[in-house]
């Protein structure tokens, strides 16, 4: 290392110097800087060489055969460096100087730092100088936790809570600086100790899925603690965190009812969080099969508790009238409450009322209609000998009630069918009801006020053996009355023997 120079009269400058103005920039100053601990160079690149002094050619010679030595470029044995930098000293020459053109690197947005203005950079110094008192605060904490983990215990909650608040503000300053955006979970103490599994595509993938930043990190960690096959609190708050950005994410749903099961978490409070959950995702179908899930793995526990699995039902039943208020045609509600009648043997005049109400409401739900069908241990089209006749006709008309109010509406059709099925009765029961919705088929003056008519009328026909009527019906339903399915419609026809023209 070189020794100080001592400091010398400067050569003199025959010329008046004009005074320096104040810096604005930092390349501003990084100059000005340079000039000062170079002083003659100014003088040579003003004058020339020839323009010089003897000091001042003497003082820009002797730095500049001083540099090379001064950057190791050439090496002197110990005596004749010792003696070489001696005499530099005893004539004060110029060693510890700025080199020019310094460049101060760009900042996040690709603009130079050395546009800056002093206060600016002063400010983003004080930044960098934060975060380094917080990187070696954090290196502390990390060696001083695995020592504490060493001796089979772990760091204090307020050292855990100072760490999480340190990292934030590390993250904070990281983003601002240079522009790298850390993930809440690299910032949390808690998941230092698991190593995250990234998805990585194949690099010609056709198109490859663009994840947010936190997802990818959230997910990345989720993989790794399901492939440990962890099951504990963080991870349930894991699945929460992952489910908060992709609801419709299957396999955290499958995992966080894992975790409910190995922790034997109360499920009423699970369902209580689901709530919330549904009623910001309407059409999600992963919330009621984790629902369905819950109520099965939960019933065993109630089953003979008859004030329980009233309460229960209860205030399933209140939610989901929530949610169908929001969406009277939710298919995953009505399956769900399809499932709930059946689990929960809510086989009552409550239930019937309430689908009775909807049905008011809006004739069109479909889904009310296949509600009322239902009957406990059967599927909703078999035939229930335990269904007395008086009920069977008393649904008949209802459906033949709402039929005629709109007579295309198709649930009210399936509707009746159903019945029929229910109660063990053919269709040639409902043949005169559906003829009166048909006149003049395939004539002059034509009328069908229901296509649905004719799709349940082919089926009466061909019970009766009167094919060619069955198939009239169908031909003219793909020509005129149905054309958007003309394949399905000729399909029927090919069924009854029949060649299609």
């Amino acid at each position: 290392m070189p020794p100080k120079a001592r400091v010398v009269t400067k050569a003199s400058n025959p010329e008046s110097k004009a005074p320096e103005l104040n810096p604005e920039t930092l390349n501003d100053r990084t100059c000005q800087r340079y000039y000062q601990t170079n002083p003659v160079q100014r003088r040579f690149e003003e004058a020339g060489f020839p323009g010089l002094t003897p000091a001042e050619r003497k003082v820009f010679i002797y730095s500049n055969l001083i540099q090379p030595i001064a950057d190791h470029k050439i090496s002197l044995s110990n005596k004749t460096e010792r003696d070489y930098w001696k005499q530099v000293t005893k004539d004060g020459l110029p060693i510890r100087r700025l080199r020019q053109g310094h460049c101060w690197g760009k900042d996040k947005t690709g603009r130079d730092i050395g546009t800056y203005q002093l206060e600016n950079f002063e400010r983003r110094s004080v930044k960098q100088a934060r975060l380094a008192s917080l990187d070696i605060l954090h290196h502390q904490f990390l060696a001083k936790r695995r020592k504490a983990i060493a001796r089979g215990r772990d760091v204090s909650n307020e050292e855990l809570d100072e760490e999480k608040t340190r990292r934030k503000d590390m993250a904070t300053l990281n983003k601002d600086l240079y522009g790298h955006s850390a993930g809440s979970m690299s910032n949390n103490p808690e998941w230092d100790d698991v190593i995250p599994i990234p998805y990585s595509e194949p690099d010609d993938a056709l198109a490859k899925i663009a994840y947010p930043d936190d997802y990818a990190e959230a997910t990345s960690y989720l993989r790794a603690v399901m492939a440990a096959d962890e099951c504990s609190p963080r991870c349930l708050r894991l699945t929460e965190h992952v489910i908060s950005m992709n609801p419709a994410h299957y396999t955290v749903w499958l995992y966080r009812f894992k975790i409910i099961q190995t922790l034997n978490l109360p499920v009423p409070e699970e369902i209580e969080w689901l709530n919330q959950v549904a009623l910001e995702n309407l059409k999600n179908y992963q919330i009621w099969h984790h629902r369905q899930l819950l109520l099965d793995y939960y019933f065993p526990s109630i089953d003979g508790d008859e004030e329980t699995i009233k309460n229960l039902a209860r205030t399933e039943t209140q939610f989901i009238n929530s949610m169908l208020e929001e969406d009277t045609k939710n298919y995953h509600v009505w399956s769900f409450r399809q499932y709930l009648v059946r689990k929960l043997g809510m086989w009552n005049v409550a239930e019937l009322a309430a689908t009775q109400n909807l049905i008011e409401d809006d004739v069109r739900i479909f889904l009310v209609f296949s509600n009322s069908v239902a009957t406990p241990n059967l599927p909703a089209t078999a035939h229930d000998p335990k269904v007395p006749g008086s009920l069977i006709d008393r649904e008949m008309d209802y459906a033949k009630e709402k039929i005629a109010l709109a007579p295309q509406n198709q649930s009210s059709w399936n509707y009746l069918r159903g019945v029929l099925a229910k109660g063990g009765r053919d269709l040639s029961g409902v043949r005169e009801f559906s003829e009166q919705f048909i006149s003049n088929l395939g004539a002059d003056g034509e009328d069908v006020k229901s296509s649905h008519a004719l799709d349940i009328l082919v089926d009466i026909y061909r019970q009766a053996g009167n094919i060619s009527k069955a198939r009239l019906c169908l031909q003219r339903l793909w020509e005129k009355w149905d054309p958007v399915r003309e394949g399905y419609w000729k399909f029927r026809a090919s069924e009854l023997g029949e060649a299609i023209e």
